[in-house]
């Protein structure tokens, strides 16, 4: 990839977070830092799966090691590699083991955002899958400190998801569809192990 495709990543990235994950109040705790250009986004390209879990230990580190007033959280996107959903859901299980390895467990924690994401129990084409569906592969570096100051400011944090679900049942597929929120546009491996 190019540093132009690289433009293009975070570009489609930000309209996601801009439209969906802010626009709709998918997480009402992101416009803060968004607006505050303290989200960072991390573009891997990696090979394979071993240089991908390099990166990730590296933005573990980093995030744990910069002040949250400088990086809030972190987007780490691999664009190319992890086209199949379930090898992706399969990786995640694996970055969450990476955080206890790195001693962050309770420090920080990850979250899971892919293209065809889906919920156990729940159609291919769920409109609750959106909730989690982004225009790359993409785990969401969290603070846990972070996680507990939004607790606090929304007592309501647990809600948060079944509030989301009915705001996308009422939009249906036709109200995300005029979202217009990019999807990949490059190849994506959908065999990589």
């Amino acid at each position: 990839m190019t540093a132009t495709d690289d433009q293009t990543v975070i570009h489609h990235t930000r309209q996601w977070l801009e439209k969906a994950v802010i626009g709709l109040n998918l997480c009402p705790f992101a416009k803060a830092p968004y607006v505050k250009d303290q989200v960072r986004i991390y573009i891997s390209h990696a090979k394979h799966l071993d240089g991908f879990l390099e990166d990730l230990d590296r933005e573990l580190q980093l995030l744990a090691d910069t002040p949250a007033t400088e990086i809030e959280t972190t987007l780490l996107v691999h664009p190319t590699l992890f086209g199949d959903f379930l090898l992706f859901n399969d990786i995640t299980a694996i970055a969450d083991t990476a955080v206890t390895d790195l001693g962050l467990e309770g420090v920080l924690q990850i979250a899971p955002f892919h293209p065809d994401f889906q919920f156990d129990n729940t159609e291919t084409d769920a409109i609750s899958n959106y909730t989690n569906r982004s225009p790359y592969p993409t785990l969401h570096l969290i603070r846990e400190s972070s996680i507990a100051k939004a607790a606090a400011a929304f007592p309501d944090a647990a809600d948060i998801f079944e509030r989301n679900i009915a705001l996308l049942e009422k939009m249906g597929h036709e109200g995300w569809e005029k979202l217009a929120i990019p999807r990949c546009p490059f190849p994506i491996d959908k065999a990589s192990k």
